[in-house]
């Protein structure tokens, strides 16, 4: 099966996890790759990394190297929607997303979009809860979770204006993590 590469490595500030790539991702050989998809404007806009980058392997790998941004997605198929995922991909990968997280310990998990979140708790954690954007009290190890609207533009009923919103509070939280580690 043909994916994304996974953009990891430990002691990252924030790993991005999306539901799963898209068709048009693999492809592209980037994450967020389909011009539509809000994700780089947002990001851009929310200065969670101080230069702007122009979508890409390269802003990618400028993103893991020199931000501490890494990325990976809940279930690794990919499919041309979110309604192509299934159950058993939920059950395959949820475990193996836990595992890369507890393993790589970011400062932050940063699910994007409820679903991903939602179905990671279930079929990784075996829990199920309810939860609002943001900041969640639950963590995985030790790593923060954040969630924001998903940047898809089949979730057009959250506006350029919210996810610039949600990354910038995404921002202040790394910005306040880091600060506290090197505190100590």
């Amino acid at each position: 099966m043909q994916t994304l590469d996974d953009y990891l490595r430990p002691n990252l500030d924030i790993i991005s996890i999306g539901l799963n790539p898209s068709v048009y991702s693999v492809k592209s050989g980037f994450y967020f790759a389909r011009p539509q998809n809000r994700f780089w404007q947002a990001f851009n806009a929310s200065r969670l990394a101080e230069q702007e980058l122009t979508p890409g392997k390269t802003a990618m790998t400028i993103l893991l190297r020199d931000h501490g941004i890494g990325f990976t997605d809940l279930v690794k198929r990919p499919t041309s929607g979110a309604a192509q995922i299934k159950p058993a991909d939920f059950r395959k990968w949820a475990p193996l997303l836990r595992d890369k997280l507890i393993h790589h310990q970011p400062r932050i998990a940063w699910f994007h979009g409820k679903m991903a979140y939602r179905n990671y708790l279930l079929y990784a954690e075996g829990r199920k809860i309810n939860f609002t954007w943001g900041q969640q009290v639950a963590v995985i190890g030790r790593s923060a979770v954040f969630v924001t609207p998903n940047p898809s533009p089949a979730n057009a009923v959250f506006s350029l204006a919210e996810l610039i919103k949600w990354y910038s509070r995404l921002k202040t939280l790394r910005d306040e993590l880091c600060r506290n580690a090197n505190l100590k």
